[in-house]
């Protein structure tokens, strides 16, 4: 079965399909020695004949017409490896596996990554949500090609690049003492119970640093997995909350809450797209970076142009 080379198969098919030996070697630019050479070596190693000569030419035995129709199967088949191997080295194909942090999830995400699949429908992306510090965790060791986290998080050597940026607001119900001002100090708020998200997470690491900084306890009056459950739970009157005013500014709509403005620095986030090393990374992870870093350059050209507001 070695012998049973694409050449040889390639070879055979031109004899057949032209019908002469002089013919297939003028399409094929080889000597007629050779191909006859290759077609006595195919005949061997199969063991039937799979020509006979007429005074036209040749044509094919029975098993030459079998062997027509495998071969054109086979070459197929090897020219769709081929195909979707330079594919994969081009980046058209690949899958590319992404930690994100939840809110990059909850804001830009869903439509750049639609965008990305419009654009490489042969890319899979796996995605999965994250906390910041897991996230440049995993990165760093190779469990994430691209990671996207809070600026807050620290202490990895990797290859980092500006994201998006987003602010946070405090929600309150509307009939909560909080719920009247345009803008509060953190400071305020800390005599009245919040509703937090799930330990390690950036914003609630964000919240107990200022609240250490201004020598006051945060209260948790308990803690949930996702923004839409911390807006509930607020909803329910179960303390104030915090998050992206974008993912705020839904639920504000469609629960009556009410956003006020946190006169903080550290309100104005930055978020951060890091990969272990980018030029290492595979032409469909690569494709993907360059992908999210332009759709966020985009962003901050519409709102510092003025054509929208985040």
């Amino acid at each position: 079965m070695a012998r049973l080379d694409p050449t040889s198969l390639r070879v055979y098919l031109a004899t057949v399909e032209t019908g002469t030996i002089a013919a297939a070697a003028e399409r094929e630019h080889l000597a007629a020695a050779a191909i006859s050479k290759r077609i006595s070596e195919l005949e061997a190693e199969l063991g039937c004949a799979l020509l006979s000569r007429t005074n036209k030419g040749v044509e094919p035995t029975e098993a030459g017409a079998a062997l027509v129709h495998l071969a054109r199967r086979a070459l197929h088949e090897l020219d769709g490896v081929y195909r979707q191997m330079r594919e994969y080295a081009g980046g058209m194909r690949g899958q590319v596996r992404v930690f994100a942090n939840i809110s990059a999830i909850s804001q830009f995400l869903p439509d750049e990554l639609q965008a990305f699949r419009v654009r490489h429908p042969e890319i899979r992306v796996q995605l999965e949500e994250k906390i910041s510090t897991v996230i440049t965790r995993a990165v760093a060791e190779n469990e994430a090609d691209i990671g996207i986290y809070a600026s807050t998080v620290q202490g990895r050597d990797l290859e980092v690049f500006d994201y998006h940026a987003d602010r946070l607001v405090l929600i309150a119900r509307a009939d909560h003492p909080l719920a009247g001002h345009e803008e509060l100090a953190f400071a305020d708020t800390l005599d009245h119970d919040y509703v937090g998200l799930h330990t390690g997470s950036a914003i609630n690491m964000l919240l107990l640093r200022a609240a250490s900084e201004c020598d006051r306890a945060l209260n948790f009056s308990m803690q949930v997995t996702s923004y839409d459950a911390l807006c509930l739970m607020v909803h329910s009157g179960l303390g104030v909350g915090v998050l992206p005013r974008r993912v705020a500014r839904r639920h504000v709509r469609t629960l009556g809450l009410r956003a006020v403005r946190l006169a903080e620095p550290w309100a104005e986030r930055e978020l951060k797209l890091c990969v272990r090393s980018y030029a290492a990374l595979a032409p469909a992870a690569r494709l993907m970076v360059d992908h999210l870093r332009s759709q966020a350059r985009l962003a901050i050209a519409i709102r510092d142009g003025g054509f929208a507001k985040d």
